[in-house]
């Protein structure tokens, strides 16, 4: 009995973490530039790959596997947003054109290439 309700418990958690990447890759598809692309795919991905470790964690019902994924876990929830930071900063330094209605560009206001607006 507890078997089958902990296989229905990760079943319902892998489907969840199936479903936030697809999110996470419609996103990647879909949105107009690198900036936005870059959002769906650390914000959507990182949950999306961790339910998906937490379900093999939950399922395999061993504490080996169980530390593995949480380290697994860990590593994406810490390198994912680094990554994403530098891919931005890198696009933005070489000059990528943003998306056509783009309101405010923060960053060229700290750079001091703009003024407030007052």
């Amino acid at each position: 009995m507890a078997q089958e309700l902990v296989s229905y418990i990760g079943g319902v958690i892998l489907l969840s973490g199936a479903a936030f990447s697809l999110l996470a890759a419609i996103g990647v598809l879909r949105l107009p530039d690198l900036l936005t692309r870059l959002h769906a795919a650390s914000k959507a991905g990182v949950v999306g790959g961790g339910l998906v470790l937490l379900a093999v964690g939950i399922v395999s019902m061993d504490a080996a596997i169980w530390v593995r994924a949480v380290i697994g876990i860990l590593f994406l929830v810490l390198t994912t947003p680094v990554s994403a930071h530098l891919l931005a900063r890198s696009s933005y330094l070489a000059g990528d054109k943003f998306y056509q209605n783009t309101i405010q560009n923060d960053l060229d206001l700290v750079a001091g290439k703009i003024r407030p607006h007052e």
